[in-house]
């Protein structure tokens, strides 16, 4: 006689529950703990919850397009500024269009409003000019935090663009002394093109009254007399010389201040507009030891015209081998260029702290735009009616929530212990989600957010009672409620994650295709959905098949919600599937 098939290993969750609860429990402390490290124990609230910062902004035709006001280029140019003020598009500020040529940006509270005065404030005209001649401008450079080593780890970093098909990168100059940014005489820009040295360490800036490099452009005396009169000295001076640098014919020579005042520049005609930059973003150079660069990539238009520009500099001494990047009418950066940069990318590299670096990228990618914008006005948004708002929401929230405790309670009795349980973990682990993704990526808690974690009440409970039926069931078919929780589990299990993934999906779409506050409710909808699967798979599995053992549970108390009579199955109740014994001869 052949010994019985052993029956197949239990579902995952029943040979180590414990285990299963333990690590939820870790993942829940870490979180918590993860909290108050990052010193915020509240999430941050978006602008119709906590207020903020209200601007408006008129729009203006740029010289040579006098019809440029139009509903494309509005449009085009609120979808650029969404995009700078948003970074991940979670951080809930709003860009709205009113009117033909006004656009709203709401910025929530929590924002540095200085920072998000310049996102929405620089967003007009960027472009790519060669630098022909440079001064000291008649402001001294704030103090910065010291720029990142170069890669001999001596000398500091500099503003130098290089193609990024090259795979090795020169070691700056020992001796190099920072700017704003930092900047250094790479090994390769020791010598001038014509066979002459160059000076090593920083170019010094040369005064008005010297002449260009042998071999460079002139500056004409009217504009070596505007470089002589340019102010750079203070914040209303500079504004007036980015005013002045930004309304000027792209294909004439310019005088344009540092964007901190540190220098002045006269800058030839504009090579390259900001709408052949395709994208450009910050990366943290490990391998070559540069720490952070901006990455620069071309359209197939601006690649050829970046070339050509790239190769005019190229044999040029300086500083006339530099091209300053001009953003509304102020030099951003001014990198050097040892040689012709094709394939239609570049790199920007040196001294560039984190912030700097995405800073620059942000503005290379979004900085250009087909309209001139000024600020007309400025306002504070209190938060007194979504106050308001959040009260009467989050009351409603109870209720519903009341409502539910009781329908389990009245239904499932015992079984309602479980619910409840899951539903605080999932509500904790939300929280504390919701809590670390605002400094993390921007994420802010808005009215719409809020009633999508109310709509996952609703969702995980649903969860837990297609579970709890698929167990009542097996009971109801005589089996005893170990077996019946883990017969029960594969079944409710497809079930769950179909519904959760529909709801996902929703979700996903929701956020793609909507914008501002909407995109908060698809989000939250999105992660409560995700974490619904988690807590049911790593939570209310394991700890049923742990209830499972005890009598309580197990014996079918009256008020345990397991009550065989209750239920209406009829004994004998079955342990397990009987399997009919069969015999074979050895």
């Amino acid at each position: 006689m052949a010994a019985p098939k052993k029956g197949r290993r239990a579902p995952t969750g029943q040979g180590h529950p414990g285990r299963t609860l333990i690590l939820v429990l870790i993942v829940m402390a870490g979180l918590i703990g993860g909290m108050f490290y990052a010193g915020t124990l509240t999430p941050r609230l978006g602008i119709d919850l906590a207020g903020g910062t209200s601007f408006t902004l008129q729009a203006e035709n740029m010289p040579g397009k006098p019809n440029a006001i139009n509903e494309t280029n509005m449009k085009t140019a609120s979808g650029i500024m969404e995009r700078r003020v948003n970074g991940l598009g979670v951080s809930e500020a709003e860009v709205q269009t009113q009117g033909t040529d006004h656009i709203v940006v709401n910025i929530p509270r929590g924002t540095d409003a200085k920072q998000a005065r310049q996102q929405v404030g620089t967003t007009a005209q960027l472009g790519f000019r060669p630098v022909l001649t440079t001064t000291a401008g008649t402001k001294a450079p704030e103090p910065k935090p010291s720029p990142s080593k170069g890669a001999n780890g001596k000398g500091k970093g500099g503003d130098q663009a290089k193609g990024t098909q090259q795979h090795a990168s020169s070691s700056p100059t020992p001796g190099a002394k920072p700017t704003t940014q930092g900047r250094a005489v790479t090994d390769s820009l020791k010598k001038a093109p014509s066979g002459q040295p160059s000076p090593s360490g920083p170019a010094k800036p040369t005064t008005p009254a010297i002449p260009p490099a042998p071999g460079g452009d002139q500056i004409p005396p009217a504009l070596q007399k505007q470089l002589n009169a340019l102010d750079c000295s203070t914040k209303k001076a500079l504004a007036v010389a980015g005013e002045k640098a930004a309304a000027a014919n792209p294909s004439s020579p310019v005088v344009a201040c540092k964007d901190d005042g540190s220098q002045k520049y006269v800058l030839g005609p504009v090579g390259v507009e900001g709408t052949d930059v395709k994208d450009a973003k910050a990366v943290f150079d490990s391998q070559q030891g540069q720490g952070w660069i901006v990455q620069m990539d071309f359209t197939s238009d601006g690649g050829k015209k970046f070339a050509d520009v790239t190769g005019k500099l190229a044999t040029k001494a300086q500083p006339q081998n530099q091209f300053a990047i001009v953003l509304d009418g102020a030099v951003v950066s001014d990198p050097r260029v040892s040689e012709r940069l094709n394939g239609g990318n570049a790199t920007i590299s040196g001294g560039f702290t984190q912030q700097s670096a995405e800073d620059l990228g942000n503005m290379l990618s979004y900085g250009a735009l087909p309209l001139s914008f000024k600020i007309v006005d400025e306002t504070s948004v209190t938060a007194a009616l979504g106050g308001e708002q959040l009260h009467a929401g989050l009351l409603a929230g109870a209720i519903g929530l009341a409502l539910v405790i009781v329908y389990l309670v009245a239904y499932y009795r015992g079984l309602a212990l479980v619910a409840l349980a899951s539903l605080g973990v999932s509500a904790i682990l939300t929280y504390a989600i919701m809590t670390l993704l605002g400094p993390a990526i921007g994420f802010a808690l808005n009215l719409p957010a809020v009633c999508g974690a109310i709509v996952a009440i609703g969702i995980t409970a649903d969860s837990f009672i297609v579970y709890f039926e698929r167990i009542r069931d097996e009971i109801r078919e005589g089996r005893t409620l170990r077996p019946a929780v883990e017969r029960g589990w594969p079944r409710a299990r497809r079930t769950i994650l179909v519904s959760d993934f529909v709801s996902f999906l929703a979700a996903a779409v929701l956020f793609i295709v909507t914008v501002g506050k909407v995109k908060g409710f698809a989000f939250t909808l999105g992660l409560t959905t995700v974490l619904d699967v988690v807590v049911v798979f790593l939570f209310t599995k394991p700890l049923m098949t742990m209830l499972a053992k005890r009598k309580f549970f197990a014996n079918g108390h009256p008020w345990s919600g397991l009550d065989p009579k209750r239920l209406g199955a009829k004994p004998p109740l079955r342990r397990r599937r009987s399997a009919p014994t069969q015999t074979k001869e050895a």
